[in-house]
């Protein structure tokens, strides 16, 4: 059913009920600004419209030269699966991008359900509808969506055989990229195998870095340093480093894409996020976009092509901060690059049997309401959402953007 366009700038019981519905999660992971319009009592009028103001915010389509790469590919006929919390396929910004998917969580479901919203903000970056000026568009918007739902309503996943059936049965029903912005501590030989059984049939996997947690070690999180794996993490929109202070960074680091300040489409509306989950999309588009256009290009080389026309970031060439540098998709797409016979990043034999931990990140921030400014999380003490006037927007501190593990061992809070 698709939903009308203009009831996205009506807030009264939408924002309520989506402020219900995220507030009351253990949600681990997300830094957001839901935008709505201002409440009926309210003098101000909503100037521009709140779906033109989303459209002008999204940094990273200028940053990453989208509108050139669109008069080349738009990613059309390419199948990008996301593994993550469901997608919201009556979002306005995703009507008729979204194929029948599956529910890893409830057996009765069809991978629409999205209760926390990760997984809606993950497919619009990628496939987010380019068929008019309103709203969140993707960097691939000719490409569809096949949403595979592995994360519950705490937005966390405790088995990590269940990422690896999502991986096969998106691989079993026609993905060409899986991006899973999710990730843990320890190695899985489950999911080890179902990356290979994606790479053996010709499917490019995406998978973000993580994010930082001052409460453990910091590695490139799995499954994003499985070799083969283009491994993403994020850059800022301003600072003075490129790099986004939340990122996970190391030498399985690959690639690197726009992670903060980041408008995002979400069940009921938008809201503003960040974290490395948020940069894997835009190099799964990526992805798409040369996938469409050369529909008969292996895996292996399309992530040999991604690699070699990356912009360097840092030091010469490949560095553990922002691996081969930020993914360039005019450049990916235009660029002489010549072929291999193999994924150049699958370089290590699959590891053998391993003993699963499951991983945390952050506990989630109170809820917090303003109508002016508000902090962001204790972690990143510098960074400020300024509220547009005539806009009602709701700060949920959250901690930094990422779907996780669960440790049962040593946590406790939700």
């Amino acid at each position: 059913m698709k939903t009308d366009r203009h009831r996205r700038t009506s807030a009264g019981s939408r924002t309520a009920t989506a402020l219900m519905r995220v507030g009351a999660l253990g949600l681990t992971g997300f830094l957001a600004v839901l935008i709505g319009a201002p409440p009926a009592a309210a003098s101000v009028p909503l100037a521009p419209p709140v779906a033109d103001k989303v459209r002008d915010e999204q940094w990273q389509l200028s940053a990453l030269h989208a509108e050139a790469a669109w008069r080349i590919s738009t990613g059309a006929g390419v199948t990008v699966a996301v593994i993550d919390s469901g997608v919201d396929a009556t979002h306005p910004d995703l009507a008729g991008q979204v194929l029948g998917g599956r529910d890893l969580v409830d057996s009765a479901g069809d991978g629409y359900d999205d209760e926390v919203g990760h997984g809606t903000t993950v497919a619009a970056l990628i496939a987010g509808r380019g068929d008019d000026a309103r709203g969140v568009v993707g960097l691939a918007p000719g490409a569809k969506i096949l949403p595979v739902r592995v994360l519950d309503s705490r937005n966390l996943y405790e088995d990590d055989r269940v990422v690896a059936d999502a991986v096969r049965w998106s691989v079993d029903h026609g993905a060409d990229v899986i991006n899973l912005s999710l990730g843990g501590a320890v190695d899985s030989a489950a999911l080890a195998d179902a990356i290979d059984y994606a790479f053996e049939r010709d499917v490019v996997v995406v998978a973000c870095t993580g994010n930082t947690d001052p409460e453990k070690q910091n590695e490139v999180w799995y499954p994003a340093r499985e070799p083969g794996v283009l491994a993403v993490t994020g850059l800022a929109h301003r600072g003075d480093s490129p790099l986004w202070t939340g990122s996970i960074t190391g030498s399985a680091t690959v690639l690197s894409a726009p992670a903060n300040d980041l408008l995002g489409a979400t069940p009921g509306g938008y809201w503003r996020v960040e974290g490395t989950s948020f940069a894997a999309p835009l190099v799964a588009a990526t992805a798409a976009l040369v996938r469409a256009r050369w529909p008969e290009m292996s895996a292996a080389n399309v992530v040999n092509r991604l690699i070699k026309t990356a912009r360097d970031l840092g030091p010469a060439g490949r560095d553990s901060s922002y691996g081969f540098g930020e993914v360039d998709p005019v450049a990916a797409l235009t660029d002489t690059v010549a072929e291999v016979r193999a994924n150049p990043l699958d370089n290590v034999p699959p590891p053998g049997k391993a003993t699963f931990s499951r991983a945390t990140g952050l506990p989630a921030a109170p809820l917090q309401k303003s109508t002016e400014k508000a902090p962001f999380d204790r972690n990143h003490p510098d960074v400020e959402v300024s509220l547009p006037a005539g806009l009602t927007m709701v700060i949920l501190l959250m901690g930094t953007s990422s779907a996780i593990l669960r440790r049962r061992h040593d946590w406790s809070v939700q």
